[in-house]
């Protein structure tokens, strides 16, 4: 028996993954823990997914609905996505086989900003006609003795699954490490519209709710012990064109301090997930700024880097998604990192209004922004979802700096990110602030669209595209008294997209 279950019904409850599967009936709705490859249950969706072809074998259908934090492992969406025993995903994915099976149509797939999916959960949107959930399955660290419980690596919309699930199946994870008691604060956003209050956080470094949450023990159907590692990725060294990038966002922020706008330890910041948002945490560390705070959704090897270096005072996040070198010095280092690193529920740690009190600095990744700001994030060509649009929008509407970074070119220069006109577009001209490429940093503020696509075009297009952006700007500003305030031409708009899918390249002919 586990020491990390303290509760002594509990223990009664305690079975193995596939005994726990085997109370999920098809068709089942179940909320499921995990945000970024991190705290999500990796047994149980292992034994649905073998439960699925065994069913499927005796000419019986098997599928559930799956709604979760945001990415998680291979054990979940990988496993589930091999055997589509997933009718329903929401609201973000990050794994490339239920990508595949999202595109090609056998699961369906509803991407939705992060801080919603928590009240849209709360008020049946993804629920049966009583507005529960089946299932709450949800990874922790630890039950307490009275029945709290002692999240693990992330907390992501855990709370929300276990307010409206008709029973709960946990999973005590043994590889977590049980020190992160104390790491969590568990504030709900709960009640109808008009009847909430406001969410008290005035610095990133608050402490506003409870290091535990208290469940009713009596939903608990079944308690299932593992010793499961995360999915901890290894970040790549920051590539030339990255470090270009994050010198390029450094002396924007320079210019910022500067010029009075932002204080010398900079407003909280917000850094997307992946290697150029990782080489902009180490540009950060070994520049000046001191005595910074982080707001976030995930805290990464860079921001590790920028605590142990003391530059970096406080990481307030949901999920911890690292190497697994940096998961070996978390655990090495976690009675600090315990103090200065808060996991808050995504409907807190991506709550607009928290993120506009803070006036954060956020920080994003892009797929493809066209020369008048607006930014898609999620769609390849505009109809083949990538992953999602995650946290972006939350901190990009709301925040005081929004800055979206990407390598201006791809596949050899056959793709450019800077496009006459976004084929999907998550993120408008209204709330972008900045693009950064490897080549420079368009600072679209106070700027009219002729003015920002002239900013895009000169400091963020690769140099082998920027004739033809030109071109077709300058035709389209020609084309006819209407339409000056923005050209188009609209004929040609997504040529380079209709080029692409035609010819596996963007570019014109010769």
């Amino acid at each position: 028996m586990s020491d990390r279950i303290l509760h002594k019904g509990l223990k009664a409850k305690v079975m193995s993954a596939e005994e726990a599967a085997g109370l999920i009936p098809n068709g089942a709705i179940l909320g499921m823990s995990g945000f970024t490859g991190a705290g999500y249950p990796k047994a149980v969706p292992i034994a649905l997914s073998k439960r699925a072809i065994e069913e499927r074998m005796k000419g019986k259908p098997f599928k559930i609905t799956a709604l979760t934090g945001a990415s998680t492992g291979p054990e979940l969406d990988q496993a589930m996505g091999l055997t589509e025993s997933v009718s329903f995903r929401f609201p973000y994915n990050g794994d490339a086989v239920m990508r595949q099976k999202i595109n090609e149509g056998v699961i369906e797939y509803q991407d939705m900003h992060l801080s919603h999916a928590g009240s849209l959960v709360r008020y049946g949107y993804y629920g049966r006609p009583d507005n529960k959930i089946d299932f709450a399955v949800i990874e922790v660290t630890k039950i307490k003795e009275d029945g709290s419980l002692v999240f693990s690596s992330s907390c992501g919309a855990n709370t929300a699954y276990f307010d409206v699930a008709e029973k709960y199946i946990l999973e005590v994870n043994e590889w977590q490490d049980e020190r992160m008691e104390g790491m969590h604060d568990i504030l709900g956003v709960t009640g109808r519209h008009g009847e909430r209050t406001p969410i008290p956080i005035l610095r990133a470094d608050d402490r506003v709710g409870s290091p535990t949450l208290k469940i009713d023990v009596s939903k608990v159907a079944a308690v299932v012990v593992t010793n499961n590692p995360d999915r901890n990725a290894p970040f790549k060294a920051p590539e030339a064109d990255h470090k270009r990038i994050a010198q390029h966002i450094l002396d924007f922020l320079d210019g910022e301090v500067k010029a009075g706008r932002l204080p010398k330890s900079l407003t909280p910041l917000q850094s997307g997930v992946g290697n150029i948002a990782n080489a902009v945490l180490v540009g950060l560390n070994e520049g000046h700024f001191e005595n910074m705070m982080s707001y976030t959704e995930v805290i990464q090897d860079g921001m590790l880097d920028l605590l142990d270096s003391g530059k970096l005072k406080i990481a307030s996040a949901t999920a911890f998604s690292v190497s697994p070198e940096g998961q070996e010095r978390f655990n090495k280092n976690i009675d600090r990192y315990r103090k200065q690193i808060i996991l808050r529920p995504q409907d807190v740690s991506n709550h607009p209004e928290v993120i506009r009190r803070l006036g954060c600095i956020a920080m994003n990744g892009f797929v493809e922004a066209d020369i008048y700001g607006h930014v898609n994030s999620t769609h390849i060509v505009g109809k083949g979802i990538e992953n999602g649009i995650g946290g972006s929008g939350d901190f990009a509407r709301n925040s005081a700096y929004t800055i979206f970074m990407s390598p201006s070119v791809a596949k050899g220069g056959k793709i450019s990110a800077i496009v006459p006109f976004a084929s999907h577009i998550d993120h408008t001209e209204h709330e972008v602030n900045g693009i950064v490429t490897e080549y420079g940093f368009a600072d679209l503020r106070g700027k009219s669209p002729k003015q920002k696509a002239k900013e895009v075009i000169e400091k963020c297009a690769h140099p082998d595209w920027r004739p033809i952006l030109w071109d077709y700007y300058n035709r389209s500003l020609k084309g006819g008294s209407f339409g000056k305030h923005t050209p188009h031409m609209l004929k040609e708009a997504f040529s380079f997209h209709t080029r692409y899918l035609e010819t596996g390249d963007m570019r014109p002919k010769k």
